[in-house]
């Protein structure tokens, strides 16, 4: 989907998805220990790609980690800034992030490109890699299941990604995967992660 489509879609329920899913203690304890020990092992400046309502952003901020929100969204950008007012925040697409190359030791893009057309994804773990320097840390996490089948999220169309296929993608990106994880909850979509490091 175009940044457009999504910018629509989200900023017209930005209120509400921040009241379902914008406050850290709605997340899963596997998701909080998942992030947190990755954030743990990065030393410089990080971004949360697609930051939404800032709940991570600011997550991993109190546990001082130098990080800023970006996303396409500016509704979800205000709204970030006034309920996090200490930490930065900036609309910016994943599609073009205004970042030098190279000038990021880390990026999370949590279920951040889930909406984004497969056929995009190459481009977009691409510009990932340009902003990262070597040996600079990428964690995603998405929705596991048969690569490029769409599925009706509740805000817009999203799709799922095979472990393989976004594997795969992130090697041709320039990253090497370092560690892939899975879960699956009664009564919901199977959720994946893979951490990577950029070569």
């Amino acid at each position: 989907m175009t940044d457009a489509q999504v910018l629509h879609a989200y900023a017209a329920r930005a209120a509400e998805y921040t009241s379902v899913l914008g406050a850290i203690e709605d997340m899963h304890e596997h998701d909080l220990r998942r992030i947190e020990r990755w954030a743990g092992e990065i030393r410089g400046p990080v971004i949360d790609a697609g930051c939404g309502p800032g709940h991570w952003t600011d997550y991993l901020h109190k546990r001082g980690v130098d990080i800023a929100g970006v996303d396409v969204v500016p509704e979800f950008i205000e709204i970030a800034r006034l309920r996090f007012p200490e930490v930065l925040f900036r609309v910016s697409s994943v599609r073009a992030l205004d970042v030098a190359d190279g000038g990021l030791s880390g990026v999370l893009a949590w279920y951040s490109l889930i909406h984004l057309v497969p056929a995009e994804l190459p481009h977009i773990l691409s510009e990932l890699a340009r902003v990262l320097r070597p040996q600079g840390r990428l964690l995603i996490g998405f929705f596991e299941g048969v690569s490029a089948e769409p599925f009706d999220h509740a805000i817009t169309k999203a799709y799922y990604c095979s472990l393989d296929q976004m594997s795969r993608l992130l090697q041709d990106a320039g990253f090497e995967v370092l560690d892939v994880e899975t879960r699956h909850d009664a009564g919901r979509r199977p959720h994946a992660a893979i951490a990577a490091i950029r070569r």
